[in-house]
């Protein structure tokens, strides 16, 4: 059975608010603009999310012939619900850690609580999360896999640069989080 509406423009906007409820924590409830003095991986931490958007974006123009069937929609909408909670939490447990670039601030702290006791890098857990729902809504099964590198690409470049810091900062405290927790895909060192 199709969508109910089976109209792109209905896939379109479920789609949108799907990307609008996951992004709203980080319009506005994490810090911007923090005066406090850091170091900062701007570079790797550009490319690597030149990649994801690249991946997203990519995902988002192409679409398949016919709109997904209802299984799928209660699928993307059950994902969007998990991925929104997850990065809810995340911008909540890291706080005044919150920074779009890797870096780290003079008063940095290692957050391990919340989501991140379970996965390292929850934010980026839920954006491939969001990556998937767009798979599901929109993108034809042909272009989801070169996606999905593309994105997965650009997530490894970020997860080495905060990784990186977090090492040189907080040694072994780090690394024992490191080897205890996964990076952003569950149950994957």
């Amino acid at each position: 059975m199709l969508f109910p509406m089976h109209s792109w423009a209905t896939v379109r906007f479920l789609i949108s608010v799907c990307w609008l409820a996951w992004f709203y924590p980080f319009l506005f409830r994490a810090p911007h603009l923090q005066k406090r003095k850091s170091i900062t991986a701007a570079r790797p931490t550009r490319i690597g999310l030149l990649l994801e958007v690249a991946a997203i974006f990519l995902a988002s123009i192409f679409q398949r012939n016919t709109p997904p069937d209802l299984a799928l929609v209660a699928a993307a909408l059950a994902l969007t619900i998990l991925c929104t909670i997850l990065g809810w939490q995340a911008v909540n447990h890291l706080g005044r850690q919150f920074r779009v670039t890797a870096g780290l601030y003079d008063d940095h702290e290692l957050v391990r609580s919340g989501p991140y006791a379970i996965i390292r890098h929850p934010i980026y857990a839920a954006l491939l999360g969001m990556l998937v729902v767009t798979f599901l809504l929109l993108t034809p099964w042909q272009i989801a896999p070169v996606c999905l590198a593309v994105f997965i690409a650009g997530t490894e470049v970020r997860v080495r640069a905060e990784d990186g810091l977090l090492a040189s900062r907080f040694g072994n405290e780090f690394r024992t989080y490191q080897h205890r927790v996964p990076a952003y895909i569950p149950f994957v060192r």
